[in-house]
């Protein structure tokens, strides 16, 4: 004859902790059940968070080597060598807004490699 549920429960009512822990773990071992509801528990987590897909790049500060920095930036933005300067010497300064992590990271390198600090957010 099978065993009911209420039997089951009488029977971890009587338990001590420590024992219902030990059932717990075994249980979890045999049938591989915390692994599912962890990964699903993973799963959900993982849809709420959202990836940021927009960047923006800012210029902190120009460093030691501002021509060089200067030059970076007109190539990077399009801009004459004048416009080029003045965006340079006002920094802190946005250069680029709502572009992706690719293009973003691009920025980053080519303005760090001229000796500009740069923020992404």
């Amino acid at each position: 004859m099978p065993i009911t549920k209420e039997q089951i429960i009488e029977a971890v009512e009587s338990m001590s902790i420590m024992d219902i822990m030990e059932l717990i773990n075994s249980m979890e071992k045999k049938f591989g059940v915390s692994s599912v509801i962890k990964n699903k528990e993973n799963n959900n987590n993982k849809k709420k968070i959202k990836e940021q897909v927009e960047f923006s790049v800012y210029l902190k500060n120009i460093g030691k080597n501002k021509i060089s920095v200067i030059k970076a930036v007109r190539s990077i933005m399009n801009l004459g060598l004048k416009e080029a300067k003045d965006l340079v010497e006002s920094a802190p300064v946005m250069l680029k807004e709502s572009i992706n992590k690719e293009e973003a990271l691009d920025l980053e390198s080519k303005l760090k490699i001229s000796g500009a600090e740069i923020e992404i957010k």
